[in-house]
């Protein structure tokens, strides 16, 4: 019997990896890919929704087949001013706008992809939840944003790609 062969991935992922962006493209079909920054928590999350197959061919075991996919993302941000005039940062303000709109102001197009360049790169419709966190006089302003898929969310290729970013970064960018 052979001892299996040690695999080469030995390098853990870091949570930090995702960047969001957000389109603040004003005209359709040429997006502006835009920085969501001050992430803080970064949630994607991919859902499966399962219908039961069973016949009498299966011998008394269940058979369940996936009909629909939703997907979300979950995430944190500390909000964003600017330090001189206090405007906050113009992609938090267009998902906070999109958070209290109706029809189609309310959907927003993004995109996240692992920053190091790894083949992992997402873009999708989405409607906005905004939802301030609070707190007390000595913590900092912080967001919980969630992102509610509206149709797929399709691959695309990573922004960040070429180059060995990966391996240029040391894998902890």
């Amino acid at each position: 019997m052979s001892t299996p062969t040690p695999p080469a991935e030995t390098v853990t992922a870091l949570a930090r990896r995702y960047r969001l962006e957000l389109d603040m493209s004003t005209t359709p079909g040429t997006p502006a890919w835009a920085l969501v920054p001050g992430v803080t928590e970064f949630t994607p999350k991919i859902e499966p929704t399962q219908q039961e197959v069973t016949t009498y061919d299966a011998d008394g075991w269940a058979e369940q087949a996936v009909t629909m996919l939703a997907w979300s993302i979950e995430t944190t941000i500390a909000h964003r001013a600017h330090p001189v005039t206090g405007v906050f940062n113009a992609a938090q303000e267009a998902l906070r706008k999109a958070s209290r709109s109706f029809g189609a102001k309310s959907y927003v197009n993004i995109r996240y992809y692992d920053r190091n360049g790894a083949p992992d790169a997402q873009q999708g419709l989405a409607l906005v939840t905004w939802e301030p966190d609070g707190g007390g006089p000595d913590e900092v302003d912080t967001i919980k944003i969630t992102l509610t898929g509206s149709g797929p969310l399709a691959e695309i290729t990573n922004p960040a790609a070429g180059g060995g970013t990966f391996a240029a970064k040391g894998g902890d960018a």
